[in-house]
């Protein structure tokens, strides 16, 4: 039997294509990862911008009122590529320089207080701090406010309600004790006085009761040493403190008004009954 011809094998030239194609599909993808990883930066960007805009508008950086977009002191439209730590400085900065400026209108309107160690006006990262001390307002074991300290108590209260920040009243002791049939301990006793003041705020001040709080320390919040007479004096006080923007965002938030139910209309009788 004949043996069956072999034919030559063909060289196929066209192998580079699969070298092509593998290649080509792995540009591809490489392009797709990067579309896919640059699109989600710029989301992560857009809420980042949201979030730094809604919490400075709520701390009054810019107006939430407004339209008109936000100029630097050139003129020229604020970047949408600052740091997020830039703004939370420039919020800071406001908030400081408005407490800033209303410690030194306290200041103004208490010069003599000031003078005579009867009233410290002071500021720290809660907002300003009017310091009654006992000299001027307590008499020794008695939370009922004196009334020499009264006036001086007024005009405090007066230029608070001109104040749209929140007030707290806190209460303050020296470490010395005190057992009465009234005050058993200092708590007490700087609790009553802190009370007392804000009774006074409300009823004859006018002050807004929602913008109030009062505590009491007791002798654990000292502004100096016990050690001494002048020490345990300037413990004995009342802090009038005006809660500044950025303490407040910490305070509890006022519950909104419950809206009254609207009673349903009576159902129409029908006439053929």
């Amino acid at each position: 039997m004949a043996r069956k011809k072999k034919h030559a094998e063909h060289v196929n030239h066209e192998r580079w294509l699969v070298s092509y194609a593998d290649f080509i599909t792995l540009l591809f993808a490489f392009f797709v990862v990067m579309f896919a990883a640059s699109n989600s930066d710029s989301k992560k960007a857009g809420q980042i911008s949201q979030a730094v805009q809604v919490a400075f508008q709520q701390l009054a950086v810019f107006d939430p009122g407004s339209k008109a977009v936000p100029l630097n002191g050139s003129g020229n439209a604020v970047s949408a590529g600052f740091s997020e730590a830039a703004l939370i400085a420039a919020a800071a900065k406001k908030a400081t320089g408005d407490m800033e400026g209303v410690k030194h209108q306290l200041e103004d309107l208490l010069k003599e207080e000031v003078q005579s160690s009867l009233v410290r006006v002071t500021q720290d990262s809660r907002g300003v701090t009017v310091s009654l001390a006992e000299a001027g307002f307590f008499d020794s074991g008695s939370a009922a406010v004196k009334a020499a300290g009264l006036p001086v108590l007024q005009r405090i209260a007066e230029k608070l309600n001109q104040l749209p920040e929140n007030l707290r009243i806190e209460g303050h002791t020296d470490n010395t004790p005190i057992h009465t049939a009234q005050f058993p301990s200092n708590w007490e006793l700087s609790t009553a006085r802190a009370t007392n003041v804000l009774q006074y705020l409300i009823n004859s001040a006018k002050v807004p009761p929602q913008r109030l709080s009062a505590v009491g320390y007791g002798e654990y919040r000292p502004m100096a040493a016990n050690a001494t007479s002048e020490g345990r004096a300037a413990n004995r006080r009342v802090d009038l403190v005006i809660i500044g923007a950025i303490a407040q965002k910490l305070e509890p938030v006022e519950p909104a008004p419950a809206v009254p139910a609207v009673p349903a209309a009576p159902a129409a009788k029908d006439p053929a009954k």
